[in-house]
């Protein structure tokens, strides 16, 4: 394996934007050695990654972040979460192994088989988990020491049908919801996404998804990094369930720059 500084890419912002827009989801690019160790077929495979990924939200955050007033920072994952999800904890504190679908995935969104039973994701976890993670920590570290705050904000999108691997997929599935988290999620940051997506018929708080990303280091100790994390419905801007994107996806760029620059401000 050679390839790891092509699994993520940090895209520089202003200098003096705390604010960084962690895209973890939005790929489809699985290297061939980690194919070899799946199960499903091609056409299986590509209807698992329509149904898996976050089609277009690399691109919402790159539209938002160009029409900024000051440019945010982007941290994108270049590899799709079947080869490992920088969002789950390598651990047994991860509820979602509960479904094969912690931080290296063993069954797919409608409980399939993925991988073989017998397969190990050990080497998944050395190679890209934690360099992932060690570089998003180097990301918010570097916005802290150039502007003494670091804004995380998550983008995501979620199916409008619920799929059976959702844990907790029986509430409201609002167009916009917002994943919150009690220690890095001020009160004003959550009501500035709110007033930023109200366009779309209003915000629901984490329902279907919860909670949002900020690196262990960080987590639940330095009030200086906070989290939001934006989940779109995916009917709101493109075709589910991994079709093209539609005019939606021009509206959620301007909301999400919308706030973007309403948390930039000190």
């Amino acid at each position: 394996m050679n390839d790891t500084s092509t699994s993520y890419r940090l895209l520089p912002g202003a200098p003096g934007s705390p604010v960084i827009l962690h895209v973890p989801h939005s790929s489809r690019a699985i290297p061939a050695h980690v194919r070899d160790g799946i199960v499903l077929d091609d056409p299986a495979l590509e209807l698992e990654l329509d149904h898996i990924t976050d089609a277009h939200t690399a691109e919402i955050a790159a539209a938002a972040a160009s029409s900024a007033g000051l440019a945010p920072w982007r941290f994108v994952n270049g590899y799709s979460r079947l080869v490992i999800d920088p969002e789950r904890f390598p651990d047994e504190r991860e509820e979602m192994l509960s479904v094969g679908m912690g931080a290296v995935y063993t069954q797919t969104t409608h409980l399939e088989r993925l991988r073989p039973d017998s397969f190990d994701g050990q080497p998944l976890i050395e190679h890209y988990f934690h360099p992932y993670a060690e570089a998003m920590t180097a990301a918010v570290e570097d916005r802290l020491e150039a502007v003494g705050r670091a804004v995380i904000i998550d983008v995501h999108s979620y199916p409008t049908e619920r799929l059976p691997y959702e844990l907790h997929g029986d509430g409201p599935r609002p167009p916009i919801c917002l994943g919150t988290d009690d220690f890095h999620t001020p009160a004003e940051l959550l009501a500035r996404a709110e007033k930023a997506f109200a366009e779309f018929g209003g915000t629901g708080i984490n329902s279907p998804f919860s909670g949002t990303y900020v690196p262990l280091k960080y987590y639940g100790k330095d009030p200086r990094v906070s989290a939001l994390m934006i989940e779109i419905r995916r009917d709101v801007y493109m075709e589910e369930p991994g079709g093209p994107a539609g005019h939606g996806l021009a509206t959620l760029a301007a909301d999400l720059a919308q706030l973007v620059n309403a948390v930039s401000r000190p």
